[in-house]
């Protein structure tokens, strides 16, 4: 997207404009648009961002991680209508895990947010993250951005899972809260530190019935190590909440953290949060876009199985047939078999 994209069709415009007036199967429209890899399909998909992207940047863009079974798509849902009680018209974009074997996904946040899902003034998009690093759908960001130019201006994004890898959700979102389970002790030691590290809020969930009293404990342990790792960001110490969220209780402290976390960090500076991210995403397109280039390319594609297996087999290093791949693309040696 720049300043020399070409104008939509008539058919991407009235798609935007439809986008634009919130009107939600219009706006599910687009995203499978924006997710295709047909690339008669992403040339629209740009013009219809490019269109679009005036009206996007409103939103509060909250990442929401945790293990399997902490309880997310529950949390997700009361934090959802909790929302729409205060008048906000919430999106959740819920990445669903994808299937190492087929590449299918269960797809199934709809049915476990039933709720909220039918709710006009909310919206529930789920994707298969098919592999891609983070937990994160590759098309995620667009679908955010398509999110707050439909008029939704809280933007949740959930993640598969909890780990290192999952972090690359705090590269879309102003803010990261990452939920963990009652237990302490032994489940506090098996979380990875890098995602505690990027954390802005921590939320320990079921917080009611008998695990009330080992919640409390959590609580108090995880805020004890929070204190000894390195904050995500200068000024502000994650604070560590208690909620049930089976029950719906606690959801407005989240919610007034996010708001002052967000006072904390001031315009300017989630202005520059979001530029950051914005020109780390372009560059991570361009890779995409480059390794795409080197598997089809009729000079590189030929010669990828035979580095690979060169590599593997410890004939050859990688960074020597990283630079044969590159030398062959930019033509400055012929390929090798």
């Amino acid at each position: 997207m720049g300043g020399a994209t070409q104008a939509p069709t008539p058919d991407v415009a009235a798609l935007a404009a439809a986008v634009a007036e919130g009107n939600r199967r219009a706006l599910a429209r687009a995203i499978t648009l924006v997710e295709s890899s047909r690339a008669d399909h992403r040339d629209d998909a740009d013009r219809l961002l490019d269109a679009l992207m005036p009206r996007t940047g409103g939103a509060v863009r909250v990442g929401i991680s945790g293990a399997p079974g902490v309880g997310k798509s529950t949390f997700i849902e009361a934090f959802g209508l909790f929302l729409l009680g205060l008048g906000r018209r919430p999106a959740v974009l819920a990445i669903d895990p994808s299937s190492p074997l087929t590449g299918g996904s269960i797809l199934g946040d709809k049915t476990r947010m039933e709720r909220l899902a039918r709710d006009e003034r909310a919206f529930i998009r789920p994707s298969p993250a098919s592999g891609t690093l983070g937990g994160v759908a590759r098309r995620t960001r667009e679908a955010g951005l398509l999110c707050e130019a439909a008029g939704f201006d809280v933007v949740v994004v959930e993640t598969v899972g909890v780990g290192q890898s999952e972090t690359a959700v705090a590269d879309m979102v102003d803010l990261l809260v990452l939920l963990l389970p009652p237990g302490g002790g032994d489940e506090l030691q098996g979380i990875k530190k890098g995602i505690v590290e990027l954390a802005d809020i921590v939320v320990v969930n079921k917080a009611d019935g008998d695990l009330a009293a080992a919640a409390s404990r959590a609580a108090a342990e995880y805020r004890a190590a929070i204190h000894m790792l390195r904050p995500a960001r200068a000024g502000w110490t994650p604070p560590v909440l208690q909620v049930s969220a089976l029950h719906e209780r606690g959801l407005d402290g989240v919610w007034a953290e996010i708001g002052r976390l967000r006072e904390t960090l001031g315009e300017a500076r989630l202005r520059a949060h979001r530029a950051r991210q914005a020109v780390a995403w372009m560059w991570r397109e361009i890779e995409g876009g480059l390794r795409a280039e080197l598997l089809a390319d009729r000079r590189t594609s030929p010669i990828l199985p035979g580095l690979e297996a060169g590599v593997a087999e410890g004939r050859l290093s990688p960074v020597a047939a990283a630079r044969q791949v590159l030398g062959a693309f930019l033509g400055r040696r012929p390929p090798e078999a």
